[in-house]
């Protein structure tokens, strides 16, 4: 549909670079727009805006994501300018701003999983928890408390409105700050489960993250990872975390997360940690 409405102002070839680049979240499309397309940037916002109905607003995104608060800049192509929308994964609802929060669509699988992993009565530490989406899935439907930890306090009280908007099994506690800071004062050896959602950070945090999690507790170890062939990414990341880590550690399987680009990817290694 996209590629036929747009095949009057994009070559084939370009048509096929600008879908694989744009993200549809709520009523909101943000769309990465290669350099020698920004001349079309304006039609090409008006004909996404006119195409996929539901949408109100569509966005160039012209930075990446970066920063402490894990924030991007959006540049409004066509309709409303309003980077808060309502987003629905897994049963849930997420009011997410695209703008000024991290939020990413492309890891809905993992959220799944690591729901799907969290028994009743754990306790975890979502050290980097963004608007709150593993949280609030996690807690969806097992007795589970989570304490979801970001330094934005915009994420901070977006996940806050979240939690409110949702009907849980479990509990989840919204705290705005230094994860390190938080759990060297609250939450030490108090989780079963922990999340180091800051993956081209993770070495710096994994300290803390052993701090918070129990003996016998499973960190999920997230991180970037270069590898010429993607069979092999799960198993340098295994490798790299060995490397690392000050602790005992059993690896119970790793897995790519998704690409983030030419030869690199985003990884998970769930490990077992005794202390």
């Amino acid at each position: 549909m996209l590629k036929k409405a747009l095949e009057s102002v994009l070559t084939l070839q370009e048509s096929n670079e600008l879908i694989s680049a744009f993200d549809q979240i709520g009523n909101i499309i943000i769309v990465r727009i290669p350099d020698s397309l920004l001349s079309k940037k304006k039609i090409i916002g008006e004909t996404l805006l006119n195409e996929v109905k539901i949408v109100k607003s569509v966005f160039y995104q012209s930075s990446a994501v970066d920063g402490d608060f894990r924030t991007r800049n959006l540049e409004i192509l066509a309709g409303e300018d309003n980077t808060e929308t309502e987003y629905k994964e897994f049963g849930c609802r997420f009011i997410v701003d695209v703008e000024n929060a991290f939020f990413s669509p492309r890891l809905s699988t993992e959220r799944e999983r690591i729901a799907k992993l969290t028994q009743d009565g754990e306790i975890i530490t979502n050290m980097f928890a963004g608007v709150g989406m593993f949280s609030i899935m996690a807690a969806k439907k097992k007795k589970c408390t989570v304490y979801s930890l970001d330094l934005n306090p915009v994420a901070s009280k977006l996940c806050e409105r979240n939690i409110a908007i949702n009907k849980l099994a479990g509990k989840v506690i919204s705290i705005n700050g230094d994860a390190s800071k938080i759990i060297e004062e609250q939450l030490i050896d108090k989780s079963d489960r922990t999340l180091t959602l800051l993956p081209e950070r993770s070495d710096e945090f994994l300290d803390s993250a052993i701090s918070t999690t129990k003996s016998g507790g499973i960190i999920h170890y997230y991180s970037h990872i270069h590898a010429d062939k993607k069979s092999e990414a799960g198993k340098l990341t295994e490798e790299h975390y060995k490397k690392i880590t000050p602790v005992k550690s059993e690896i119970l399987g790793s897995k790519i997360v998704r690409a983030v680009g030419p030869r690199y990817y985003q990884t998970v290694v769930d490990v077992k940690i005794t202390k």
